[in-house]
């Protein structure tokens, strides 16, 4: 690979690393290109974008933007590496756990993610990534629980004004026979 070639890839994977705040670094190594083509396929279907880079080009990349951001990352740059990248941080995390389950192993093998902001470091957080909640998710449930608070308010309220209109109608033929007389 020419120095021009490597200059190209850094400038790839930086904007890569730039347009997402979510990527997982995997080990590949021991899958057939077969498996490859299906794990690209799983990613593909799920908006995920997934790029194999020599470790090398991927630390210069991540050393040039923030070098002290990504210090977590580092050390899981060894052997064979794919990246995952994606907007929801819960993506890749389900992608690799299906994955494995249709193809009966442990690989590909999560080295680290990357999750706006915070290093996983390990393949034994895959179970805890898998958990993560995504911010549409997040807001959904921050919205349930304001709404149930003003939902019981309104209920109450419904209920008090149905009592008082139901006990006014029983006193309503009283006054009127009162007014009668």
């Amino acid at each position: 690979m020419t120095k021009d070639q490597k200059n190209e890839v850094i400038e790839l994977l930086k904007g890569k690393f730039s347009q997402y705040n979510n990527f997982y670094i995997t080990d590949t190594e021991s899958l057939t290109v077969a498996q490859i083509g299906k794990l690209r396929r799983a990613c593909f279907d799920k908006n995920v974008e997934m790029k194999v880079a020599k470790n090398t080009l991927i630390k210069k990349a991540l050393e040039s933007m923030d070098g002290e951001r990504y210090n977590g990352v580092y050390e899981s740059l060894h052997k064979v590496t794919a990246l995952l990248f994606s907007e929801n941080p819960k993506e890749p995390a389900l992608i690799l756990s299906t994955f494995r389950k249709e193809n009966n192993g442990t690989k590909p093998e999560l080295k680290a993610a990357f999750i706006n902001g915070d290093v996983y470091a390990g393949d034994n957080q895959l179970a805890a990534l898998v958990k993560i909640k995504s911010r549409n998710e997040l807001i959904g449930e921050v919205i349930g629980l304001l709404q149930s608070p003003a939902k019981r308010v309104i209920a109450a309220l419904l209920h008090h004004h149905e009592k008082q209109a139901g006990g006014g109608s029983a006193e309503a033929p009283a006054v009127e026979a009162s007014a009668a007389e």
